[in-house]
């Protein structure tokens, strides 16, 4: 078994389809897809591609989450502070504690990285 992983949608097959909770979403009707790629055996890290329809939702993050967007245009309106706008080419790390609101603009796909807290 090899030690690397390349991030290929063709090799990994269908996504997991899911969507924010209902009592979440303040606009739209956001859906996402998942192609969870490597799960640790411990099931503390997850990475992988994710996908999301445009809409807004309410996050609560208890994680940490490395994020590279490859594709569309969000905006994060953490609480309490200013929204940041991120599009394809943007990287950036979400760390516990974070909320507030994410909102897709337009379609958006990003490589990630999450570690349990």
């Amino acid at each position: 078994m090899s030690l690397l992983l390349k991030f290929d949608l063709e090799t990994f097959g269908e996504p997991e389809e899911t969507a924010p909770l209902p009592e979440r979403i303040v606009a739209g009707n956001p859906r996402h897809l998942t192609w969870n790629f490597e799960t640790l055996p411990d099931g503390a890290l997850f990475a992988g591609v994710w996908e999301s329809s445009p809409g807004a939702w309410r996050v609560d993050y208890e994680e940490w989450e490395f994020c590279t967007l490859t594709a569309g245009v969000s905006i994060l309106h953490e609480d309490g502070a200013a929204p940041v706008r991120l599009q394809a080419g943007d990287s950036f790390v979400i760390r516990p504690g974070f909320k507030g609101i994410w909102e897709v603009v337009e379609t958006t796909r990003k490589l990630y990285v999450i570690r349990l807290i």
